[in-house]
C-alpha cells in the first residue's frame, strides 16, 4: 500500500522543530543525567515528523533536502545539542536504508515514525553463509540505539576464497545487546552506546557491498530518480550532521544575551559587562564566526541538493569541498562557542546554565572522526596540491 502524503514545506518544519524547543529544553538535564533522550522528547520528534524528512514519499515521508535537515537541526540544537544530534544521525542510516532494495524498505517503513541508527566503521566480520551472512562484533558511538528500530552496520565479509570486502548491512535492533558505557562529558543525551552482533543471520537482501554505496551504486529502483537519493554517502552524511553545530553557535549567542543585561565583571570597574570595549570585541568576533559557520553549512546544503536536482557526476574536488564545509562550520561554531563561554564567567559553570553544556556538546561534535575539523581540512588540501585521496570516505 502506498502512504503518500502532502510535503510540508521547509518553513513549516522549522517552524515545527522552533515549537518543540520549550518540551527539549525542558527535558535536556534529564538527558544528561540518564545519557539518552527522554521517550517525551522522542515523541515530540515523532509528532512534529522530524524522523519523516529522509523517508521516500510512497511511505508517507517528506524526502526533503539537505538545506531542509540543517535548518530543521539547528533549530533543535537552540534547545538541546543531543536532541539536534540525534535526530541527524537517524536522518543518515535512514537515507542509507534508502539505497537498498525496494522490498527491504518495504520492511523497513512499514514502521511509523521508524528509527535507523547506524555507523560507518567496519568494526565486525561477516561470514557468508547460504541465503547471506552471519555477523560478529561490535560498533561503538551508535547515537540513538536506545530509541531505534534498526541499525545500519558495516562489517569486513570475509571466508574461505572470498576477498575480503566491507559490506552494508540492516539489522533489527532486537537482534543486537546494547552496553550502557556511554559515559562522556559531552552529547551525553544522545545515548551512543556501543552495539554488539553474537552470530547474527542477515539474509542477502540486506547487505549491500560498500564500496558500491561508496560510488553511488544503489540498488533501489524506485529511488533512482529522485533528487535525494541520487547523490554519494559522504557529502549527504557532512550535508545532514552540520546544522547541529551551527544551532549550538546560536544557541551560545542567545544563551549569551539573556544573561549580559545582568552581568558586571567581578573584579573591575565594570558594573555591566555590556559597557566593556572587551565585551564589544568578543560579541562582534562570536556573531561573525557564526555567520561563517552558517554559511560553510548553506554552501555544503547549496552544493548536494544542486547536484542531485541536476544529476551531474561529482567531481573529487566537491566530494572533498563537502567535508571541508562540514569541517569548517563545526571549527567557527565551536570558535563561537568558546568565545562565549569565556566571557561568561564563573557562574556559568553551574550546570542551570546552558552554556556550559552547548560548550561540552560543541567540542564533543569537533572530537568527531569524520566532522574533525583538521582531518578535513588536511584532506581537502591533500586534492588541493594534486594527490590522491587516502581514504575512501569521500
Amino acid at each position: 500500500m502506498v502512504l503518500t502524503t502532502d510535503v510540508p514545506a521547509r518553513e513549516e518544519l522549522v517552524r515545527r522543530a522552533s515549537e518543540l524547543l520549550p518540551v527539549l529544553r525542558k527535558n535536556a538535564a534529564w538527558s544528561e543525567e540518564n545519557r539518552r533522550l527522554h521517550d517525551e522528547s522522542i515523541q515530540a520528534l515523532a509528532d512534529a515528523g522530524v524522523f519523516k524528512l529522509r523517508v521516500p514519499a510512497r511511505y508517507g515521508g517528506y524526502e526533503a533536502d539537505t538545506r531542509t535537515l540543517v535548518e530543521v537541526a539547528a533549530e533543535l540544537a537552540k534547545a538541546d545539542g543531543s536532541t539536534a544530534w540525534t535526530a541527524s544521525v537517524y536522518w543518515i542510516p535512514t537515507w542509507m536504508t534508502c539505497m537498498f532494495p525496494d522490498e527491504v524498505q518495504d520492511e523497513v517503513f512499514s514502521t511509523p515514525d521508524v528509527r535507523v541508527c547506524g555507523t560507518l566503521s567496519p568494526s565486525a566480520m561477516a561470514t557468508p553463509v547460504d541465503g547471506g551472512v552471519v555477523v560478529n562484533g561490535r560498533w561503538g558511538f551508535v547515537s540513538g540505539a536506545w530509541h531505534s528500530h534498526w541499525q545500519e552496520i558495516i562489517a569486513i565479509q570475509a571466508g574461505p576464497g572470498v576477498e575480503p570486502m566491507p559490506i552494508m548491512a540492516l539489522v533489527p535492533m532486537s537482534d543486537l545487546e546494547i552496553v550502557d558505557d556511554w559515559n562522556t562529558s559531552g552529547l551525553k543525551g544522545t545515548g551512543s552506546v556501543t552495539t554488539v552482533a553474537k552470530d547474527v543471520f542477515i539474509p542477502a537482501e540486506r547487505v549491500l557491498p560498500l564500496p558500491a554505496v561508496l560510488a553511488g551504486q544503489y540498488a533501489s529502483k524506485l529511488n533512482a530518480a529522485s533528487p535525494i537519493y541520487r547523490v554519494p554517502l559522504l557529502p549527504v552524511a557532512s550535508a545532514s550532521s552540520v546544522g547541529t553545530a551551527v544551532g549550538l553557535a546560536k544557541a551560545a549567542q542567545e544563551a549569551f544575551f539573556q544573561r549580559l543585561p545582568e552581568r558586571k565583571i567581578t573584579y573591575t570597574g565594570y558594573s555591566s559587562q555590556r559597557e566593556a570595549p572587551l565585551t564589544h570585541l568578543q560579541v562582534a568576533e562570536a556573531a561573525m564566526k557564526v555567520d561563517e559557520a552558517e554559511f560553510h553549512a548553506g554552501r555544503l546544503a547549496g552544493l548536494v541538493d544542486g547536484k542531485g536536482v541536476s544529476g551531474e557526476q561529482w567531481t573529487l574536488e566537491e566530494r572533498v569541498k563537502a567535508r571541508a564545509d562540514m569541517g569548517a562550520a563545526c571549527r567557527l561554531a565551536k570558535e563561537a562557542v568558546d568565545i562565549y563561554a569565556t566571557a561568561s564567567g564563573g557562574s556559568s559553570i553551574y550546570t542551570h546554565v546552558p552554556i556550559q553544556r552547548i560548550a561540552r556538546d560543541i567540542s564533543a561534535m569537533n572530537l568527531h572522526a569524520l566532522m574533525h575539523p583538521n582531518t578535513n581540512a588536511e584532506l581537502y588540501g591533500r586534492i588541493l596540491c594534486g594527490l590522491e585521496p587516502d581514504t575512501f570516505y569521500i
